[in-house]
């Protein structure tokens, strides 16, 4: 089994990087574990204390649970990933079995700021983009699927993304053996992930 680790920030096209790399894969060979299931569960607060959450910073993360996961993998078991949900802060009943399979992909803004969850990792990726480009992306996905407006938006980019990106997240560059510049638009990049993953299943 091969545990890919794929950061990088928020808006960086990681989820087009990893679609990607899917494509060019064989069938069933892959599964995805999102960072963003393992967000410790806050359905308990109020809605004015839900948003002064600080998704961007490492102890929003139940890395505990997460890595007891991958090590189940691992070892041939399949798990059952939690469902967070972004609008009511809180873990659904429901979860996502997944099975092992040749290749994890373990996904995520901040799955490179943990040591214990990085041991794990067989090949690290960081996806890098400007931070315009970023906060574009950021802008269009907040007010679509988690419901804010564009001034909360841009609220919530100066109070947390921004000051917690710089602090936690591009500092894990240094973390990383590839880095993947323009995000998903960089296709020469992902095809030499690929073929470096196909030679890993090969041998």
């Amino acid at each position: 089994m091969l545990v890919i680790g794929i950061a990088g920030g928020s808006g960086s096209g990681k989820t087009t990087v990893v679609k990607k790399i899917i494509r060019a894969l064989p069938n069933s060979s892959v599964s995805v574990i999102s960072q963003d299931s393992y967000y410790k569960d806050n359905g308990h607060l109020s809605p004015e204390e839900r948003k002064k959450i600080n998704f961007d910073h490492p102890s929003s993360i139940e890395f505990e649970l997460l890595i007891d996961q991958i090590d189940h993998l691992r070892k041939g078991d399949t798990i059952q990933m939690p469902i967070y949900s972004y609008v009511s802060c809180a873990r659904s009943v429901d979860t996502i079995p997944v099975r092992p399979t040749k290749v994890i992909i373990v996904e995520g803004i901040l799955v490179l700021t943990n040591s214990d969850l990085r041991n794990r990792m067989d090949i690290k990726i960081y996806v890098d983009a400007d931070g315009d480009d970023r906060l574009m992306r950021i802008i269009q996905r907040d007010i679509e699927e988690r419901g804010r407006t564009f001034i909360e938006v841009l609220k919530h980019y100066e109070t947390f993304v921004k000051p917690m990106h710089l602090q936690f997240i591009d500092p894990t560059k240094r973390f990383a053996d590839i880095i993947i510049p323009q995000g998903g638009a960089n296709q020469v990049a992902i095809d030499i992930v690929a073929s470096r993953i196909r030679m890993n299943l090969n041998n």
